[in-house]
């Protein structure tokens, strides 16, 4: 038995390891040998693709859940009904006809759904929610095609709504995160990277949407304004999800340094870092991280011999 620190929804809190691998929340017994470091449950990284990995790797990796944004449905919901870590997933990506990604080499087939317009955007998002989807991506990318209208766009968010599914878009393109947000989106699949927002924008974006931050996935000049608005998006109290586009290019199949790093040269640090990284409850599971120093970079699957140490 160990006394720890462990993690519990953005919170610090004093608990017991067990003999048998588990956290309590009882405080330990006076005089009982602290574990250094912090306890948490797995991480999510909240943007991956499944179908351009071997997803396989997964289940020994430092991830307890993942959030595959464009996936064809039957295949990703086999996946998510059999694969460990917890899979959540949009299905599709939903797109203009002859928008982005249809026309991508790597997008397997069935991973995009064409919307028509307002009528069929609700056909789409039924379609999603039969398959098991807990989310619907649109595609905003106005610099590789044509994109949804307005129109089609707020069908498919008012159908979202009554299914119960979030919405995610892929904004990219100039004035594509503001379309989003105030189109309702819930979530944007990138931190902005197209163009720096401004003051007036980043507010508006705070007030209306979460971002996933992909910063490592990109260039240098876009990386550095993904990160210059992540910072001032953060500082503003905006919510920041870790997503790391896993399957665009040479990703890791467990956390990402790189993007960590990012995240740190954002500003989002510490606990605000951890909260990033929706770490699964410490509380009634045996699947425990530790991580030394409070720095999940170092953080590693809990073992026995933690407990003997």
């Amino acid at each position: 038995m160990r006394a720890v620190r462990y993690l519990d929804a953005g919170v610090v809190r004093e608990g017991t390891l067990t003999d048998d691998g588990r956290v309590t929340p009882q405080p330990a017994p006076a005089g009982t040998p602290a574990l250094e470091g912090l306890i948490t449950g797995r991480f999510t990284d909240h943007h991956v693709h499944l179908q351009l990995v071997d997803h396989a790797r997964l289940a020994g990796s430092r991830l307890g859940r993942v959030l595959d944004l464009g996936a064809e449905p039957g295949w990703i919901r086999g996946v998510a009904s059999t694969a460990a870590p917890i899979v959540a997933y949009a299905g599709p990506f939903l797109t203009a006809p002859g928008g982005y990604p249809s026309d991508r080499a790597w997008a397997p087939a069935g991973s995009v759904r064409g919307v028509t317009d307002a009528e069929d955007a609700a056909t789409a998002v039924h379609e999603a929610a039969a398959a098991g989807a807990a989310v619907v991506k649109i595609v905003a990318h106005s610099e590789a095609g044509p994109v949804l209208d307005d129109d089609a766009v707020q069908a498919i968010v008012d159908s979202a709504v009554a299914e119960g599914l979030l919405v995610v878009a892929h904004a990219e393109g100039a004035g594509q995160a503001q379309r989003m947000a105030r189109l309702r989106a819930d979530m944007l699949a990138h931190a902005p990277f197209t163009e720096p927002l401004t003051d007036a924008e980043i507010d508006a974006q705070v007030a209306a949407v979460s971002w996933i931050s992909t910063l490592a996935v990109h260039d240098e000049t876009h990386q550095a304004i993904a990160i210059d608005n992540v910072r001032r998006f953060a500082e503003a109290g905006g919510t920041v999800l870790y997503g790391t586009d896993m399957g665009n290019g040479d990703t890791p199949i467990d956390l990402r340094e790189a993007e960590i790093i990012a995240l740190r040269a954002a500003g989002v640090d510490g606990i605000r870092l951890l909260t990033a990284l929706a770490p699964l409850p410490a509380v009634g599971t045996d699947a425990l991280l530790l991580v030394p120093s409070d720095d999940p970079l170092l953080a590693r699957p809990l073992t026995p011999a933690d407990l003997e140490a």
